[in-house]
């Protein structure tokens, strides 16, 4: 999870009960383990909190399911699935009482929303509610503070991305990321997590990354997203019956194609592992990342001067590769003085807006 204003996040942890509170800032990440009970409250009276949340699945890939000690609109108490007698029991109490206290539905303000006449409830609106400064103060009172928290942390702290130097920076962004490698929270869950910020009028320089499949979230701003992969397996079904009786030879002239996307926020895209992605800023971009099967992964970048796979090639490849002599190759690599982050070169106005992205292995934008 990564939180972008401050707010409390109180955790149960697994294996003994023991209860930490923590103050949280933005750019903060914490791992749940499963089975941990947790909630979270948002500190601040005029700005809204926006959290960041994959989920992993522990006993059905792609199927998520939560319990809640406490009955909602929309879920009952997992208390409510004992019989009465276990219940009884177990509390050493009348179920009288028990269904009093702990499984009849509480009436709650419903969230308000701002620049909406009245209030609006969405699917989840009664696991929101609203809470009293003075209940807000009782909470943060034990709340550890994250003002002096370190880029890495224990099992049960959080960690933040701000708090480690950028792995890329220049004046035209940064980019923040943590790994397996350098964080044990993520070494179990094979994940990376990563923050991107790209000024307005600048460009992240063509890449793809070897291992991981990163889940992108446009946290703020508005941008251009370029996504290069083969055509995919819905277009070439829709070819008529003439283009499929020559599909060997299609198979072997595979021919490239760009995905692309305007980006606003709240938009996800799922990127593939091993397809080039270039994205310009037409504002301020922030971006949130996590790359999954992130360990021992390479970013690998197509053009400036620092990791530039291109520039590796040996100079006789490069003969025999590009139309262009290696010379020219290199000179022409050498052009670009920036790493990682550019300015961008405006884009003609003629040029259309393509549609959605299209599905590349999920790839998807929402």
């Amino acid at each position: 999870m990564t939180f972008n204003i401050n707010n409390v996040l109180l955790i149960f942890n697994r294996t003994q009960i023991i209860r930490n509170s923590f103050n949280l800032e933005r750019g903060d990440t914490i791992k749940l383990p499963a089975g941990t009970t947790a909630y979270l409250v948002n500190q601040d009276d005029n700005e809204d909190l926006r959290v960041a949340d994959l989920v992993i699945p522990v006993n059905r890939p792609g199927k998520f399911q939560s319990f809640n000690p406490a009955g909602s609109q929309n879920q009952d108490s997992y208390f409510r699935g004992f019989s009465k007698n276990i219940l009884e029991a177990s509390f050493n109490a009348r179920y009288e009482d028990i269904e009093k206290v702990l499984l009849e539905e509480q009436e709650h303000e419903p969230r308000q929303r701002r620049g909406h006449k009245g209030s609006q409830q969405s699917q989840e609106a009664d696991a929101i509610v609203k809470v009293s400064r003075e209940q807000i103060e009782e909470l943060r009172r034990h709340a550890k503070s994250s003002s002096k928290r370190r880029a890495s942390s224990s099992e049960s702290e959080p960690f933040n991305l701000r708090n480690r130097n950028p792995i890329y920076s220049n004046n035209f962004g940064k980019f923040f990321e943590t790994t397996p490698e350098k964080n044990q929270q993520l070494n179990d869950l094979d994940i990376s997590v990563s923050s991107v910020e790209i000024n307005e009028g600048a460009l992240l320089l063509p890449h793809y990354n070897s291992r991981a499949v990163v889940v992108l979230i446009v946290n703020e701003g508005k941008g251009n997203l370029e996504l290069v992969g083969l055509n995919s397996e819905q277009q070439e079904q829709e070819e008529d019956d003439e283009q499929q009786e020559h599909e060997e030879e299609q198979d072997q002239n595979k021919r490239v194609h760009r995905y692309s996307a305007r980006l606003s926020r709240g938009d996800v895209i799922v990127i593939p592992a091993g397809h080039p992605i270039a994205v310009k800023a037409s504002s301020d971009l922030n971006l949130l990342g996590f790359g999954i099967n992130a360990e021992n992964n390479q970013r690998n970048f197509l053009a400036g001067e620092e990791d530039n796979v291109i520039s590796q090639i040996e100079r006789p490849v490069k003969e025999l590769s590009f139309p262009g002599s290696a010379q020219e190759v290199d000179r022409l690599i050498k052009s670009q003085k920036q790493s990682h982050f550019a300015n961008a070169r405006p884009e003609e106005e003629s040029q259309r807006r393509r549609g959605p992205l299209s599905s590349i292995l999920a790839s998807m934008i929402m």
